[in-house]
């Protein structure tokens, strides 16, 4: 008999005999783990997971198909007997299907009889629409015990292939207001659109031809399990001061956003004297230490500090920031410590940037890595000088949007 008969390959693993009693398999990439192709993959993060599936004739049959295909192949990776992930899945073309509520299927066998079900529908790729439907709904399900909030961080990933028939934009901020965070997947053509939707290329995922989506498996992965994952730079140690633009030509309003933004990019790092210490430096035409790095030694202290902190209103001088930081901040007597890495995240509208690349060389040039976060119209060459390298700038056309580039700035930190 064949010995391949008894199908022992597994998650689509091409069975090649080799004589009469042995075989070896070729496994799909991700899965080369086990002779058998079975998943080394795994979801070792817990979350609330709910996949959002294009079912519009712009996805066409055989997409919807492929999708169902991904879903099945990728969850069955994932969701062993133990894992703590609850899924759902919804699909969508005018309305919104959620048919398997989030979960609601305890088992493996159950969810994937009930992905096999799943039918294509056919109509308008309203992708905005669902998007808003599944941030008011699809997170309601009933904790597993009724005393204990569920907190887990909640996940929405999209699978689309076709562009949306209506506007994306409003939809996806209210994903993001109710603590939902996006992914997307789709080919290529897709990237603008899906980008759009997570507000940050980090969390889209392209592929180029229908094969390449199953080879996808582990980046998606690795995207939901770095989900809300508090542990700013994995706890590795970490000297980080702020300098923030607090002049006229950013404004009361705007220096608020970037003051609620260095406060809630804190929150993603464990301070104490032993992981990260922060500093923080506001500058209008002088500097002025706000805080030094060894001034506050937890969460608490820093994010309360944070919030006191003035509005200066004069003319910018991003250079006199960056020497301060060098000369008053990033020293030994002000609580830096040595051989730990070092970082400045200067924020600002692009003013004053004249004479800022000498110190941020000098910076540099002491193992102290110079992050530019540029707000609105300004000379991209200039920022270039000062930042030193495209990766360590990063330039957003406005204040709102900032929040969206906060996963991708700290990742950039981290690195």
């Amino acid at each position: 008999s064949d010995p391949c008969d008894s199908q022992p390959c597994q998650n689509g693993g091409t069975c090649v005999p080799e004589g009469l009693d042995r075989y070896h398999c070729l496994c799909l990439l991700g899965y080369g783990g086990d002779i058998h192709c079975a998943a080394k993959l795994s979801l070792e993060c817990s979350v609330d997971l709910l996949f959002l599936m294009d079912s519009s004739a712009g996805v066409t049959l055989e997409g919807f198909l492929r999708f169902k295909a991904f879903l099945k192949r990728f969850l069955q990776a994932m969701v062993g007997q133990d894992s703590p992930v609850s899924v759902g899945v919804a699909q969508y073309d005018d309305s919104v299907k959620v048919p398997i509520e989030l979960g609601q299927h305890k088992d493996t066998l159950s969810l994937m009889r009930s992905i096999d079900a799943l039918n294509f529908s056919g109509g308008r790729t309203l992708t905005g629409r669902a998007l808003q439907y599944i941030a008011q709904h699809g997170f309601r399900s009933s904790p597993v015990f009724p005393d204990v909030q569920d907190d887990l961080p909640r996940v929405v990933v999209l699978l689309t292939d076709s562009k949306s028939q209506d506007s994306v934009a409003e939809a996806a901020k209210y994903a993001k207001d109710q603590n939902i965070f996006l992914i997307g997947i789709g080919s290529s053509f897709m990237r603008a659109e899906l980008t759009m939707v997570t507000g940050n290329p980090q969390q889209t995922i392209v592929y180029s031809d229908p094969q390449d989506l199953f080879n996808r498996m582990p980046e998606l992965q690795r995207k939901i399990c770095s989900v809300g994952n508090p542990e700013g730079c994995q706890a590795q140690s970490l000297d980080l001061a702020f300098a923030v633009d607090a002049s006229s030509g950013v404004g009361l309003e705007n220096f608020l956003r970037l003051r609620h933004f260095v406060r809630s990019s804190c929150l993603h790092f464990i301070i104490n004297r032993d992981v990260t210490q922060i500093a923080l430096v506001t500058y209008g035409s002088k500097a002025h230490t706000v805080f030094a790095l060894d001034t506050h030694t937890s969460s608490s202290a820093v994010l309360q500090a944070i919030e006191q902190v003035p509005f200066l209103g004069d003319s910018a001088s991003a250079g006199s920031a960056l020497l301060h930081v060098h000369s008053d901040v990033m020293t030994v007597q002000k609580g830096a410590r040595p051989g730990v890495n070092k970082v400045v995240v200067l924020l600002s509208n692009g003013g004053g940037m004249q004479g800022a690349a000498a110190p941020a060389q000098q910076l540099r040039h002491n193992g102290i890595l110079v992050f530019v976060v540029v707000v609105g119209d300004a000379d991209r060459d200039t920022l270039l000088r000062v930042a030193g390298s495209p990766n360590y700038l990063v330039h957003i056309s406005s204040y709102e949007d900032l929040q969206y580039y906060q996963g991708l700035i700290i990742e950039r930190i981290c690195e």
